[in-house]
């Protein structure tokens, strides 16, 4: 009876990882790497070498530009596990990490640096649009003509408006 209760749970595991593997993971299978990281911390790897589903025998380590070295595939365990941890670098963004394998293929995972990225420096920004100037000419402008001030009339010149 505890056998076959075993058997059971093994198969209905083994079915629950097959159905929650992600979209595209068969391709890529046996891998995994720290989805998101703080700036300057630590990225862990694990493979498990030759367990089907795609998975492959490393032959290098994985290289990304997110980090600031390669990294080793230095601890290993039973069943062909291998792991290994890196630092990433202080630049926030989405980046792309890759190991080539002894089959020729080179799988890869993603990670997010967090933070707020700096801006693209590779594109230069628009100078603010001006008015066009309005073409001079060659002449110099006429100085304006002074006025003539004109002291206004009083009473003693226009009457106080009384007829006599």
């Amino acid at each position: 009876m505890l056998k076959k209760t075993l058997i059971g749970l093994m198969a209905a595991s083994a079915a629950t990882l097959a159905l929650s593997a992600p979209a595209g993971a068969a391709d890529e299978a046996g891998w995994s790497l720290t989805s998101e990281v703080e700036p300057g911390g630590r990225i862990d790897a694990f493979i498990m070498k030759g367990t089907g589903g795609g998975a492959c025998t490393p032959r290098g380590p994985v290289t990304s530009t997110g980090f600031t070295a390669p990294l080793q595939w230095t601890e290993g365990g039973n069943w062909g596990k291998q792991s290994g941890h890196t630092t990433a670098i202080g630049r926030p963004g989405k980046y792309t990490a890759s190991y080539p394998c002894l089959n020729g293929r080179s799988p890869t995972r993603t990670f997010t640096i967090l933070g707020t990225p700096p801006p693209d420096t590779t594109t230069k920004p628009k100078p603010p649009a001006t008015k066009p100037k309005p073409p001079t000419s060659s002449k110099a402008p006429k100085p304006a003509k002074p006025q003539v001030a004109v002291k206004p009339a009083g009473a003693p010149q226009t009457g106080d408006g009384s007829r006599s």
